[in-house]
């Protein structure tokens, strides 16, 4: 079992890595971005695992509560973007995932924005679980699907999923969807109605900034 100390080396120089390779990307956003949504109420911010680093530093230091699981790998993760300004929460749909989820509520209740990745920890890829309607339901919060691609990229193979890494000097490209609201009285038929739409969304949104990043 690695020790406090490691995890905090290693998140320590994380954020130290990538701020100086971040730091060198353009952003350019191609959509209306949710600011005074956010600022006012707060939103769920809804995006592929995959798509995670340049969309987490986009949104650094707003104050927004994440989702990671409580994996060894979700610790790394967890010790970087909460240098980035983020408050983690611990857990995932296969683990800690009702305490977790209450604590998100409770969070969103200070208007906090939240952030999910519906297909972490484990996949399958691009594959949207229900959990972050069930988190839309309880808070009322709107749903912000979003992607990024970058123009050059290192792709990693995590396992499950291609984690997009961009590279020095990339110009990364951003889009937003409209907010998708779940109703508290939704049947099960509707719900999944939701869920494939918002999966529909993120799918579009990513090839779109692909296409932005190839162009």
């Amino acid at each position: 079992m690695k020790s406090e100390s490691h995890y905090w080396f290693a998140g320590a120089l994380g954020k130290h890595l990538l701020d100086a390779l971040l730091a060198t990307v353009r952003f350019r956003v191609m959509t209306p971005e949710p600011k005074r949504l956010a600022a006012e109420k707060g939103v769920i911010y809804t995006l592929w695992h995959g798509r995670l680093l340049p969309l987490t530093y986009y949104h650094r230091n707003q104050k927004i509560a994440t989702l990671i699981s409580q994996s060894s790998d979700g610790e790394y993760i967890a010790r970087v973007v909460e240098r980035w300004g983020y408050t983690a929460v611990r857990g995932s749909s296969s683990r800690g995932g009702g305490p977790a989820l209450r604590e998100m509520v409770k969070l969103s209740r200070a208007k906090r924005s939240l952030a999910i990745t519906p297909d972490g920890p484990r996949g399958p890829r691009q594959k949207l679980k229900q959990g972050v309607l069930t988190l839309a339901q309880l808070t009322g919060l709107p749903m912000i699907p979003m992607s990024a691609s970058a123009t050059r990229a290192w792709w990693v193979d995590a396992k499950w999923d291609l984690f997009l890494v961009p590279k020095p000097l990339a110009t990364v490209f951003v889009r937003y969807a409209d907010p998708v609201y779940v109703p508290r009285n939704v049947n099960e038929v509707q719900l999944s109605e939701i869920a494939a739409d918002v999966e529909s969304t993120l799918t579009r949104l990513t090839n779109e900034t692909d296409h932005d990043a190839r162009r």
